[in-house]
């Protein structure tokens, strides 16, 4: 039995791997140094719709402009999110492609 708001852990605060099988899980989620990375993944694809559209009537500065900031908000938060990634990973001593529970 879990305490109240403790459903990722054990009564003696140890995590519970009896339900979890991946040693990060939910890691995005509570990372909050994650945020900055998904909102530019946000960004990038309000981005691509804004570009279609304005590409579709024509507005070629527009879809330009668009498309230049759909490019840094994806790439962007695709290098925050590795980043960030490797940054947890060498806590626990390990590289990036180790796939210690992933």
């Amino acid at each position: 039995m879990t305490r109240p708001g403790t459903h990722d852990q054990s009564p003696d605060g140890v995590p519970d791997t009896a339900r979890t099988t991946r040693s990060h899980a939910g890691e995005s989620i509570e990372d909050g140094y994650n945020f900055p990375g998904i909102l530019l993944w946000m960004l990038g694809i309000a981005a691509l719709g804004a570009t279609l559209t304005a590409a579709a009537y024509g507005f070629m500065g527009w879809a330009l402009i668009g498309a230049i900031v759909c490019a840094v908000g994806i790439v962007g938060g695709t290098v925050w999110l590795l980043l960030e990634h490797r940054r947890i990973k060498a806590k626990e001593g390990l590289s990036l492609t180790d796939q210690m529970g992933h």
